[in-house]
């Protein structure tokens, strides 16, 4: 498994990030490097808008393809998320993407393997 600590990552071009034990990260390519070097944390709290035409949709995507290429050992399965962002079409486009995503990998986890008989 790749988790290393539990954390918070907060994904935002322009707020700052509630009290507590957050790290502020100000784009997609940002939380991407995050990621590499520190594991994927427990809690993502995610703006949709990132500046530019940078979303967190990058990162959420990059994000699920790096978890499926490394067999699910990057995602934790203690993760949580929550979107902050003002755009209510961008905000439910990562909270679908990311519940997609996370039912199918629990469900997947939970299937008995098949024997071989």
């Amino acid at each position: 498994m790749w988790y290393k600590m539990a954390s918070k990552l907060f994904l935002d071009d322009l707020r700052t990030a509630p009290s507590g034990d957050y790290t502020t990260v100000r784009s997609s390519d940002e939380a991407k490097a995050y990621v590499m070097q520190n594991g994927c944390p427990e809690f993502i709290s995610f703006d949709h808008d990132l500046g530019g035409t940078d979303t967190a949709m990058q990162f959420v995507k990059w994000l699920v393809d790096y978890d499926m290429d490394n067999n699910g050992a990057v995602i934790p399965t203690s993760f949580q998320f929550h979107v902050h962002s003002a755009n209510p079409v961008g905000a439910q486009n990562i909270a679908g993407y990311l519940q997609s995503y996370l039912g199918q990998k629990i469900s997947t986890e939970e299937e008995p393997e098949e024997s071989q008989v």
